[in-house]
């Protein structure tokens, strides 16, 4: 693929963001209220997905572009000896929902970011979160998979490319951080 045609599949997509608004705007909402109750985002992801964790997780309890008080918020791929302790005695499957049970409380956030919507820990990640009665939203990509509808909100970036899900799935942390840095001092 050349630079050209990568470009312009990644501009398509972005456009395509607009499709998924009210989602969009669903998902802001939540965002804003779990943090404004001092309640927390607990993020996951596989791979490039969980680098997005962390990062939207950094983001939130160091800082994004203005200087204002730390947010709670924890990636739940980040510690290492966590995740390995949990997959050897109860299976990499259940490496997030898990911690969801152990960290959760009532009124907190899980967020799920997969471009495939078919790994079975983020499936078992929002399983866990609907069993606590804890609200969710799944970032998605290529038609949401077997993670569609199991989110309170689900953001399926239109297209089906796994890259360009990617893309739109930081561009889309990067927005919600913008809101939150306007909301917050």
């Amino acid at each position: 693929m050349s630079f050209d045609s990568q470009l312009a599949d990644t501009v398509r997509t972005f456009q395509a963001l607009a499709s998924i608004r009210p989602e969009i705007d669903q998902a802001a909402k939540l965002i804003l209220a779990t943090l404004r109750h001092d309640k927390k985002l607990l993020i996951c992801g596989n791979g490039g997905s969980a680098a997005e964790a962390q990062h939207f997780s950094t983001e939130l309890v160091g800082r994004y572009a203005k200087h204002r008080g730390s947010l709670p918020a924890i990636a739940l791929s980040a510690d290492g000896s966590l995740l390995t302790c949990i997959g050897n005695d109860y299976g990499y499957d259940q490496v997030f929902s898990r911690q969801i049970a152990g960290l959760a409380h009532e009124g907190d956030l899980v967020v799920v970011i997969t471009s495939s919507g078919t790994s079975p820990n983020i499936l078992a990640a929002l399983d866990e979160a609907r069993k606590m009665g804890l609200q969710s939203i799944a970032f998605l990509g290529r038609g949401g998979g077997k993670a569609r509808g199991r989110a309170t909100v689900d953001l399926i970036v239109p297209g089906a490319s796994g890259r360009t899900a990617q893309e739109a799935h930081l561009f889309l942390i990067h927005y919600f951080c913008e809101l939150i840095d306007a909301e917050f001092e």
